[in-house]
């Protein structure tokens, strides 16, 4: 039996994957992921309660406690029409220096979206709240696809001095790319092309290639820049669910993250200068070579399917696809309204890159106001 390869296809929108199955057998196998998601959660949440019960039980305990006696040294105050889940308020009451430095949280009034998004897991954050406007299944480990490059750019922004520095590209590098079956910008062996064209490079086209190179020119290889990102997740307070083991976004089970992860992961770039400039670039054109002689047009496709989509009056600013068949098609962007509040959106596991897109248009026009 032949054997069925898949490819990254972040930014090969202008080539579909075409699959042996029928829309049958593919709607049925979703189904059937999605009920062993469900069972996984609630055997989860069921091991939750029985470890908890104990001591909710003697928490619940002392409370009627202290009620009792606090009712007997003053009036009880007026009840509040309105109460910030536990969890929240635990959260809150930490120490400034406890805070995570990158973090969102959920509120009452936070929206649990159900099967009418066709996306399996999803985000969206009010950054100028920093709150979570909505939500589904969203601390769930997915593997982010090529939504890691928005790491790989902010950790390669974070260490470079010299953007118009040049960086040899090495067959090592084409042959990871040829090997892996890899999205690429297309660079020769040899071609020797700016930092700059690098860092445009990882993102726009999605390019395996640009990414291996910044990996390379910052850290002398991947696993040491793959340390690096790992650092950054540690920094940024996402490292008990993110890991990651390699800068382009192949699959690997120790490659994880959620989308609460990755939209923290977007914040912290787009708070970049340099790093939101890039994640908002629509195209990008490189310098002439000896072996592209007039230079290479580079797009960013999210950015330029979406903008004349119906999105409520958000303009979408920086955006990162990704897709690996473990997580489907997967994005990652950032829109602001009229009033210049910003939004983050994660959607990961929708069935193509044109229903990510739309999931973002959805969620953006109904969520964000």
């Amino acid at each position: 039996m032949k054997k069925i390869t898949w490819k990254d296809r972040s930014y090969g929108m202008d080539g579909e994957f075409t699959s042996t199955f029928t829309e049958e057998e593919r709607a049925a196998r979703r189904a059937q992921r999605a009920a062993a998601r469900r069972k996984k959660q609630r055997q989860r949440r069921r091991r939750q309660a029985i470890l908890l019960f104990p001591f909710f039980t003697l928490l619940i305990l002392l409370i009627v406690l202290l009620t009792a006696w606090a009712s007997r040294q003053e009036p009880a105050p007026p009840e509040s029409s309105a109460s910030v889940p536990a969890a929240i308020q635990a959260v809150s009451d930490l120490p400034e220096e406890e805070q995570p430095p990158y973090s969102a949280a959920e509120t009452e009034k936070t929206v649990q979206l159900g099967e009418e998004l066709p996306s399996a897991h999803a985000i969206v954050i009010d950054l100028g709240s920093g709150t979570i406007v909505a939500e589904k299944d969203a601390d769930a480990v997915i593997s982010p696809a090529s939504m890691t490059k928005i790491l790989t750019l902010l950790v390669a922004a974070e260490h470079l001095t010299n953007l118009d520095d040049t960086f040899a590209i090495t067959i090592d590098i084409t042959d990871y790319c040829y090997v892996n079956d890899c999205s690429v910008v297309g660079f020769e062996v040899g071609e020797r092309v700016s930092v700059r064209e690098l860092l445009y490079g990882t993102i726009l086209p999605s390019g395996a290639d640009a990414a291996l190179g910044l990996a390379a020119y910052v850290a002398g290889s991947q696993e040491a820049f793959v340390a690096l990102m790992n650092e950054k997740l540690k920094e940024l307070g996402l490292d008990a669910t993110a890991h990651f083991t390699n800068c382009v976004g192949l699959y690997d089970p120790e490659h994880v993250c959620t989308v609460y992860d990755m939209a923290m992961i977007l914040k912290a770039a787009m708070d970049n200068p340099l790093c939101r400039e890039i994640l908002g670039a629509r195209t990008y054109e490189t310098a002439p070579t000896a072996e592209h002689p007039q230079g290479q047009i580079l797009s960013n496709w999210f950015l330029r399917r979406i903008e004349d989509k119906d999105t409520g009056n958000i303009e979408i600013i920086g955006a990162k696809t990704g897709y690996v068949v473990q997580s489907g098609s997967c994005a990652a962007s950032c829109g602001r309204d009229a009033g210049g509040n910003e939004y983050i959106c994660v959607t990961a596991n929708a069935y193509s890159s044109w229903q990510a897109i739309y999931d973002h248009v959805e969620l953006y026009k109904t969520c964000c106001h």
